[in-house]
């Protein structure tokens, strides 16, 4: 959905970042003839916003979503998909509570950033399905990836995770399995008493770390 669907349809078309949006994950908001839209999935559903006005269909297959968005909104076609996407409504929304925990945190640690830093955007990569931001001056080895990410071919489960451009860096701090860099795993996130404080203290840490 997000690689084939919600990506494609923001504008300008050469973009791809998505963001965070209640319940899921969506494009910013754009002007397309002559109204302000946004593309969002929210749980399981595709919601077309035009001019405040939501528009809610059920995201049973590539082929039937990409339909009703139109070859307007798809310039590069609509997907010819028809496998049912047989989406599970309760991990939708996990995945959604996930988002929404990771942006809140990754605008507060943004935000906290002194200016020298040059943070970019928060983004939602539909390629990776991760939320990240990046931060710190690359020129001192400083700058890295701070993010989310809903799993991925070397995690089961999702996490945190802090990834060093070029900074070198080793330690019990720098844990991560498959990258060079930092991980807190959902499970260690779940057991902590107070899970934004733990994720907090992760990126505090790791970033001091980096900048020292």
């Amino acid at each position: 959905m997000a690689e084939e669907l919600v990506a494609p349809a923001r504008k300008p078309h050469n973009e791809i970042a998505l963001l965070q949006t209640p319940g899921g994950f969506g494009t910013p908001p754009f002007e397309f003839e002559g109204a302000r839209m946004q593309v969002h999935v929210d749980g399981a559903e595709l919601v077309l916003d035009r001019d405040g006005e939501a528009e809610r269909l059920p995201l049973m297959s590539l082929s039937e979503a990409g339909a009703r968005l139109g070859s307007g909104l798809l310039p590069d076609g609509v997907p010819t998909d028809t496998e049912p996407l047989d989406i599970d409504q309760a991990a939708a929304e996990r995945l959604g509570d996930f988002y929404a925990f990771a942006n809140e945190l990754l605008q507060e640690l943004r935000e906290g950033l002194p200016a020298g830093d040059v943070p970019s955007d928060i983004n939602l990569w539909p390629e990776h399905f991760d939320i990240a931001f990046e931060g710190g001056d690359e020129g001192a080895g400083k700058r890295a990836n701070y993010g989310a990410s809903p799993g991925d071919e070397g995690h089961d489960e999702p996490y945190l995770y802090v990834g060093p451009w070029t900074g070198e860096v080793s330690g019990d701090l720098w844990n991560a399995e498959g990258f060079r860099g930092a991980e807190l795993t959902y499970s260690e996130l779940v057991a902590a008493e107070d899970q934004q404080a733990a994720a907090r203290e992760f990126f505090r840490s790791r970033r001091e770390a980096l900048a020292g």
